[in-house]
């Protein structure tokens, strides 16, 4: 090759090409090199490597004789891969060195913004293969592009009987939303169609897809309407289901300060925290179940099921099924594949068992199993299924009576009684009876949307001295029906708007006393006078609130003012005091 041939090769080349000397001076500087490093090459000619490229490693490939390739180098902004030579003459002699190198920058910024496109699309693709809702693509002809799994679960059909294939092909019944979207150019929502072989009911919303302003497909979200129903539903029962296991009550709901209710509130917050079996006696209405709702709520178990099983509401075949479950065809009615009893439901919770003591001698030999294998077997079945269940048991009857007369067993009833709690009835604490309608008022104020404030003293007094045969079951009831009975602008239950309570063996002892006092067909007494001007008399229960309010402002300060010792003159607690110093304004 020629001077000029080589001259020419040198000036068309696309490589960058440098050649220096033995003394380190650039004796070539072709074109394309002084575009690359932007040199001129009038600079670069004559001079040493050094000054012009101070990185170039050229001199060291001079000196040892070896030779580098694809060398990454950056020159300012600009990157640079070279492949550096020794030049040597036919003896071998090393007499210069040559680099031989591309400008890369535009190759690696389009190396990685494909990389990005590709890590994109894997993303989206990612994306679009996990939602749940169901994604189908057409292009600008009606015709499927892509389609993702969900789609094949909601459909029923697979990607190869789509993609291709006109946008109608999974319409069951109704109008394509893709033909429409594309046929308007307008987003289509919340449209009802059934799509595939299984004409699944479906909800779709579908957008245009828009490129450089012109319209090059059709997306569609798809919504399973029948999975999503079949989910309100599943969540409907499970709201349902907890609202009916829900325990409501706390500690903080059990009113009282007697010292015989308040020692039964002692020894039920002992049995909240430890997992033993607790057995609640009382009469009906004095709160059972209140007791047993606070105990599993004050337990570890409290955010565990609370299941609540009547004894005395079930017959014995239900109670069993209901108790322990049952396999599949284990009765006639049964259900194919059987069904877990509350135990099984309850298990890691408390199941509440009321009215123990109407329980059948054979399902309390069942349950007597329970509570000593820690575990049930379903009726009509063998297996033993293991539960960790914390059982409380409650009754208004006399076990003792019970297993005396054959009707409840004896080791049931001490395996029950682990942890006893007697629930005072509502007559051996007649002091509770204020703090009692406190709280009952508040609840039927909120029920009842009213604003009733108090109980006058004189009816707060006749309350306090009812017997309650029913309790607290039956105090509420008494107030339901004052609370009903007063204009909507009252605030205040009076005499007048107690209902009739009930006498007999609950009745009002003082009320017998007074009613006997003179005994039938007794004269009038002496004192009596007939020609007392009757409008000088004034209402009864205001001259018994101010002999109230005064004998408690005499007892208050024969007390020096200390309300704690004024109290326990007045035979009340200090509960009741309060009440009462509140309701006279007594400061």
């Amino acid at each position: 090759m020629d001077a000029r041939e080589l001259s020419l090769l040198l000036d068309t080349a696309s490589d960058g090409i440098i050649v220096i000397n033995r003394d380190h001076i650039i004796t070539v500087f072709n074109p394309a090199a002084s575009s690359i490093l932007n040199i001129p090459a009038e600079r670069a000619l004559g001079a040493p490597v050094e000054e012009v490229i101070p990185v170039t490693r050229l001199p060291a490939v001079l000196e040892s004789g070896e030779s580098e390739t694809d060398r990454r180098l950056t020159f300012g902004s600009v990157n640079i891969v070279t492949n550096r030579y020794a030049l040597r003459d036919s003896d071998g002699v090393i007499y210069g060195a040559a680099a031989v190198f591309r400008d890369i920058t535009e190759l690696q910024r389009l190396a990685e913004e494909i990389t990005n496109l590709r890590e994109i699309r894997l993303l989206n693709d990612a994306i679009f293969e996990s939602t749940q809702d169901a994604i189908s693509v057409v292009d600008e002809a009606g015709n499927g592009v892509l389609v993702n799994a969900a789609y094949t679960r909601v459909t029923g059909l697979r990607q190869d009987e789509v993609v291709g294939k006109p946008c109608t092909v999974d319409i069951a019944s109704g109008e394509s939303i893709h033909m429409a979207v594309l046929r308007t150019g307008q987003p289509v929502r919340n449209r009802r169609l059934r799509v595939g072989p299984y004409r699944r009911d479906v909800m779709v919303d579908a957008n245009p897809i828009v490129v450089d302003g012109q319209i090059r497909g059709s997306v569609a979200v798809i919504k399973d309407v029948s999975e999503l129903r079949r989910l309100h539903d599943q969540l409907a029962d499970a709201r349902a289901t907890i609202r009916k296991l829900e325990a409501r009550y706390t500690f903080d709901d059990v009113v009282g300060e007697e010292p015989v209710f308040l020692e039964a509130v002692r020894r039920a917050r002992v049995a909240a925290g430890t997992p033993a079996t607790v057995l609640l006696h009382g009469e009906s209405g004095t709160g059972k179940e209140l007791f047993a709702h606070a105990i599993h709520n004050a337990s570890e178990r409290r955010n565990a099921r609370f299941l609540r099983v009547n004894c005395a509401a079930l017959s014995e075949s239900v109670l069993e099924s209901e108790l322990f479950g049952y396999v599949g065809g284990a009765f006639t009615g049964a259900r194919r594949d059987g069904r877990r009893g509350l135990f099984e439901e309850a298990h890691g919770g408390t199941i509440f068992l009321d009215e123990i003591g109407l329980m059948s001698l054979n399902t309390q030999g069942k349950l007597l199993r329970v509570l000593q294998e820690h575990e049930v077997r379903r009726v009509g079945g063998n297996d033993a299924i293991p539960i960790d269940v914390r059982v409380i048991a409650a009754t208004n009857l006399d076990l003792a009576a019970q297993i005396a007369d054959g009707a409840f067993r004896e080791d049931l009833y001490y395996r029950l009684l682990v942890v006893p709690v007697s629930i005072p009835p509502l007559r051996e604490r007649p002091a509770d009876v204020p703090l009692l309608v406190e709280q009952l008022l508040a609840k039927i104020n909120a029920e009842y949307g009213r604003a009733v404030r108090a109980v006058e003293p004189v009816a707060l007094d006749v309350l306090s001295r009812h017997r309650w045969p029913g309790n607290v079951r039956e105090l509420e009831n008494v107030l339901r029906r004052a609370v009903v009975a007063m204009g909507v602008e009252e605030t205040e239950v009076g005499l007048e708007h107690l209902p009739a309570l009930a006498a007999g063996d609950g009745g009002c002892e003082d009320e017998e006393r007074a009613d006997g006092a003179a005994g039938p067909g007794s004269a009038p007494s002496a004192d009596a006078s007939p020609t007392e001007d009757s409008a000088s008399l004034k209402p009864l229960d205001s001259v018994v609130a101010r002999a109230e309010a005064e004998h408690i402002r005499r007892a208050l300060s024969a007390c020096d003012g200390s309300r704690t010792r004024c109290a326990a003159v007045l035979g009340v607690s200090l509960r009741t005091l309060q009440y009462k110093l509140k309701r006279h304004g007594i400061v």
